[in-house]
């Protein structure tokens, strides 16, 4: 299992980077070259949101990606380090990041909710263009899994 492991700050000049190095590693990989442009997306939208959220959060940490080439499949994990619900905020410094509350205890209501509503639809996008997604979110911040079989399980039965 070969894994490649990027991180960078919460800027969004750096997206494109990370979709540029996921889109040749899931080629290196075996992902079948009429699927690249939907990991490039993917990832792209990952990424953006895990920007957004460090950033409306005040969150210095760098966003993760980490790239893996397994037997039959190649996973892409877009890590943010915003606390999910019901996490202690004053732990991490970052705020209310409860993502679906009332917002309440919020500084800032009317800016959070309208970074749900966009967090809402950059997952709605990632859903559509990925079969397999996984979205997890605790104490120690937030992660989107994304996978797609490579050229070598697409052969096998």
């Amino acid at each position: 299992m070969a894994t490649v492991e990027l991180r960078f700050s919460a800027q969004p000049e750096h997206v494109r980077t990370a979709r540029l190095v996921a889109a040749a590693v899931a080629r290196r990989a075996g992902v079948d070259e009429a699927v690249l442009d939907e990991v490039r997306l993917a990832v792209g939208e990952a990424c953006s949101r895990a920007v957004g959220l460090h950033r409306s959060h005040g969150i210095t940490a760098p966003v993760s990606v980490a790239l893996t080439e397994e037997e039959k499949a190649f996973s892409i994990e877009v890590g943010d380090s915003v606390p999910g619900p019901g996490a202690d905020p004053t732990e991490s410094g970052a705020g209310d990041a409860s993502g679906g509350g009332s917002g309440a205890g919020s500084a800032r209501p009317d800016s959070e909710a309208d970074g749900e509503g966009e967090d809402e639809m950059g997952l709605a996008v990632i859903s559509g263009l990925v079969d397999d997604v996984e979205v997890r979110s605790g104490a120690g911040g937030g992660v989107i899994r994304m996978s797609w079989p490579t050229a070598d399980a697409a052969v096998r039965p």
